[in-house]
């Protein structure tokens, strides 16, 4: 029999100290009947507290047995990863916001309580795109254990007994059925969060220790395209019939502003090539202020296959410098991304990837890198290969993740039918989204590309805000892919 007016609260437990600290602030509020804790190990806790012993605090198994324990209509879940303070006033917004609505899950804004001062820590809307398995929801949000438990049995974590990923089937599981809702205010606090940026965690979904629970992941995300109507079959994709009518067989791009320290040795790069084909350069220069067009002028101006273009536009950004690029009448049939401050492996990157196109006549073609420092010195996690892209799924998985790999290379007409938006964030996972949509996307697995990692990079030390902008374009990018491909679906 349900218990009106009180809720369970479930922690998931992964520090001991923070976890006491959580259940002893979540034994004082009135609202809260019983208290679940998930952990790895034996714990002995007050007698509100019942323990869930799990290796796998987030597999299928582990979610269905402490959702089926749930006799509250409500169910607030914490991440035990950091200590959150949580008011009786604070559970009441959360009960409040879900007895005035329909919504399976609802989630809120925070306080980070830092050494010395607090911020608001605000989160972004879901979206129909918002499928990725990193959406931040928080340290805690309230799900409606009812609506919950009505999808328990027809999980596909849970038919398949998957070991991690059965808290992420769940979610996307009831936001096909039920909204997924988020107060716009901050409702609790947490503390002592860790004061680093986000770029240690930029590349946690390429670590290779993670690569089981991305393989699962992927199946999730898989299985849910297919409930919402977007998945597509790999036998739909278009193979490319190559055109002659290009001066060059292959140009390489780089987009630029204010790299004063970085441009010349990225140029550097791209004209060491070594092809049996003819290539060039171009140079989008977006009206650089820190000396980095003299640069270019002192050091390239008369190589005869190196172009340096300034754009007559003052509101340009990346996507639309690249724009400018593969309109220009000596673009290569094959356009290659080189970012101003990163640089070929060796001598034998652009064949390579000219190779690579002629083999799959596909549309694109993507590499792997090297993370670096400043001088080329590697940095953890090392290589990003992406070696969980595969010619069946890749198009659809490339819908859950945050990036496609690099460098990225393309057919010029099919760049110039598409168009990149006109943004500097996102641009060109917009168009690999759109490209693998219609056309085979090859793969190297090789590195061929140095990503320098340093202080002037665009994505390093970003505000939460900037981070939340950049998450929230990208989930806005999904859902229009979705949208597409649903169409598409329904027209086969």
């Amino acid at each position: 029999m349900l218990i009106e007016k009180k809720i369970t609260a479930v922690v998931f437990s992964f520090k001991g100290d923070i976890t006491n600290r959580i259940l002893s602030n979540l034994s004082e509020i009135n609202q809260i009947d019983r208290i679940f804790a998930i952990t790895a190990c034996e714990e002995a806790y007050k007698d509100k507290v019942t323990v869930f012993k799990s290796d796998h605090p987030f597999s299928a198994d582990t979610i269905r047995k402490v959702l089926m324990k749930v006799e509250t209509t409500f169910c607030l879940f914490v991440n035990g990863s950091n200590e959150i303070n949580v008011t009786e006033g604070n559970v009441q917004t959360f009960i409040s916001r879900a007895e005035k609505t329909d919504a399976g899950l609802i989630y809120a804004d925070y306080y980070d309580k830092l050494k010395n001062h607090v911020e608001l820590h605000p989160l972004i809307d879901y979206q129909i795109g918002s499928i990725r398995d990193d959406f931040d929801f928080g340290n805690c949000y309230m799900l409606n254990a009812d609506c919950a438990r009505q999808l328990l049995d027809d999980l596909y974590s849970v038919k398949n007994n998957f070991l991690y990923s059965g808290l992420y089937d769940l979610r996307l599981a009831i936001s096909r059925r039920f909204p997924i809702t988020r107060i716009s205010q901050p409702v609790y606090s947490v503390i002592n969060i860790d004061e680093s940026t986000s770029n240690s965690r930029i590349f946690e979904y390429v670590d290779p220790k993670n690569h089981d629970v991305q393989i699962e992941m992927e199946k999730i995300a898989t299985h849910h395209l297919k409930e919402v109507g977007a998945y597509q079959e790999s036998s739909f994709k278009n193979y490319v019939s190559f055109s002659n009518d290009f001066n060059f067989e292959a140009s390489v791009i780089i987009p630029v502003k204010n790299r004063v320290n970085t441009i010349s040795d990225a140029i550097k790069s791209a004209l060491n090539q070594k092809t049996n084909f003819s290539y060039n350069i171009i140079v989008i220069d977006n009206h650089s202020s820190d000396g980095t067009t003299d640069v270019i002028k002192k050091l390239f101006g008369k190589d005869e296959k190196f172009f340096h273009l300034v754009p007559s536009r003052n509101d340009l950004k990346i996507g639309g410098c690249w724009n400018e690029a593969i309109f220009h009448r000596y673009c290569g049939k094959f356009a290659i991304q080189l970012d101003s401050d990163d640089l070929y492996s060796d001598q034998s990157t652009l064949q390579k990837i000219i190779d690579k196109f002629y083999e799959d006549k596909c549309a694109m073609v993507i590499g792997s890198y090297k993370l670096t420092d400043y001088d080329l010195n590697e940095i953890p996690p090392g290589i990003i290969d992406h070696r969980e892209w595969t010619d069946e799924n890749g198009h659809n998985n490339a819908l859950r993740i945050n990036g496609l790999g690099a460098p990225r290379a393309f057919y010029t007409p099919v760049l110039r039918d598409i168009k990149f938006p006109n943004v500097s964030y996102g641009e060109d996972y917009a168009m690999g989204l759109a490209v693998s949509r219609q056309y085979k996307i090859g793969r190297i697995f090789e590195p061929i590309y140095f990503c320098r990692r340093w202080e002037g990079n665009t994505d390093a030390s970003l505000s939460i805000r900037r981070q939340n902008d950049n998450n929230f374009y990208k989930d806005y990018l999904r859902t229009k892919e979705i949208k597409v491909r649903q169409q598409l679906n329904k027209n086969r």
